[in-house]
């Protein structure tokens, strides 16, 4: 009767978890991922399924925990290495597990990157950027944590492949992190992707700290409606229909020509807004990309990315410096559009509200919406949505062509 209670403990996880207490730091984790997700609405279509992917990586022996690759493509399947290139993929969803074989098809291939930018573009309106465009140029100042945290993390002693695939995270899109990582530091592309997509979770959190350590009640009390009627824009749209459509087209060939490695980000982000902006006769194409196809991209993604964070896997100094850099990355890209926006309004007449420069991330709409909120507080006329919008969308495109010069360059 003895050895039946033992064989049954034995089956059960509780004592491998009795063995190695860290799996209850990766649950308290996932509850937490979860918690914020569900609760508090923290971008819940990704932090719920990368939180739940955390939570099943964990069980032990549940084998749904991703396997991650070295340098040079080997991995430890029960002792033996094995070069994950070299496996069929049957092989690696009967030796690995499920989660393995998503990981290695969908999400180490490069394949889910630029299909979820294709979703992205279809879901974007770049008219509130096309009609404040001047205003675009916030979302290039805003990478200056992309390039701060490279410098600073070659100084602790990552590589320059490294340190750039830590910095991409100050673009503040999840897509562009992984697909910059996979082709210069594939082997941290699990600690970077969580990094990457909590901190776009935490979008409502970390942008009220930065501004209100750098913005003062008067800069974020300025009026933009007002500041439009003091000094109206001389340019005026004359066919904007025309123009978005224009648009996705111009900016891929340019994009094309001179950093051709964003291409595969820059180009599906395009053409999914191209076939949006068509009108009915793509309608169907639109539908596709902006739900059925966006939809399971989302699921599978954040299934895979939270599968990667097993306990062997994030319990680590590299891991701990990445979750660090990664906050540092994001901040001072906040940071950087905020200096830069006081910077124009030192010799403007037409005052731009700080809010502006902070949402020149990828995190859209979220950042906006945030920023529109913290406007009302101070002012509760002063509506800033489509204003930020303009800086917002345009740090979607300034973040995957820095992807593209960061790859150029390293890759």
């Amino acid at each position: 009767m003895n050895e039946i209670f033992h064989n049954l403990y034995e089956m059960t996880a509780f004592s491998n978890i009795i063995a190695e207490p860290q799996f209850l730091i990766m649950y308290a984790i996932a509850f937490i991922l979860l918690y914020l997700g569900i609760k508090k609405q923290y971008e819940p279509l990704l932090l719920v399924p990368i939180a739940f992917g955390v939570l099943l990586a964990n069980f032990p022996g549940g084998e749904m925990g991703v396997i991650q690759a070295d340098e040079n493509g080997m991995v430890n399947i029960h002792g033996v290495m094995k070069n994950i290139w070299e496996m069929p993929l049957h092989d690696i969803a009967h030796e690995m597990g499920l989660m393995n074989f998503i990981y290695y098809m969908l999400i180490k291939t490069g394949f889910l990157p630029p299909i979820i930018f294709m979703g992205v573009g279809a879901l974007t309106d770049f008219g509130p950027m096309l009609r404040n465009l001047r205003l675009s140029i916030f979302g290039a100042a805003a990478q200056l944590g992309i390039f701060t945290v490279l410098l600073v993390a070659l100084l602790m002693g990552f590589t320059p492949k490294e340190a750039a695939s830590l910095g991409i995270i100050g673009g503040a899109d999840g897509p562009t992190a992984i697909f910059t990582t996979i082709k210069l530091a594939p082997h941290l592309l699990g600690p970077i992707a969580i990094a990457a997509y909590s901190y776009m979770a935490l979008v409502p959190v970390i942008i009220p700290l930065v501004v209100n350590l750098l913005c003062t009640k008067k800069e974020l009390s300025i009026n933009m409606k007002e500041q439009e009627k003091k000094y109206p824009s001389k340019t005026e749209i004359k066919n904007l229909t025309v123009l978005k459509i224009v648009f996705p087209i111009v900016v891929t060939t340019v994009v094309a020509l001179f950093v051709p490695s964003a291409v595969p980000l820059i180009g599906m982000l395009m053409f999914g807004n191209l076939v949006k902006e068509i009108g009915a006769n793509t309608s169907r194409l639109f539908d596709a990309a902006s739900n059925s196809i966006m939809n399971a991209a989302t699921i599978f993604l954040g299934l895979s990315v939270g599968a990667t964070m097993t306990a062997e896997a994030f319990l680590n100094l590299t891991t701990i410096g990445i979750v660090i850099g990664g906050f540092l990355a994001f901040a001072l890209s906040i940071a950087g559009g905020i200096l830069f926006v006081k910077v124009v309004n030192l010799f403007s007449k037409k005052k731009i509200n700080p809010l502006i420069g902070a949402t020149g991330l990828s995190a859209v709409p979220m950042a906006s919406r945030v920023a529109n909120e913290i406007a009302l507080k101070y002012d509760p006329k002063n509506h800033v949505l489509q204003y930020c919008m303009a800086s917002n969308i345009s740090g979607v495109i300034g973040s995957a062509v820095a992807a593209g010069v960061l790859i150029s360059f390293l890759g």
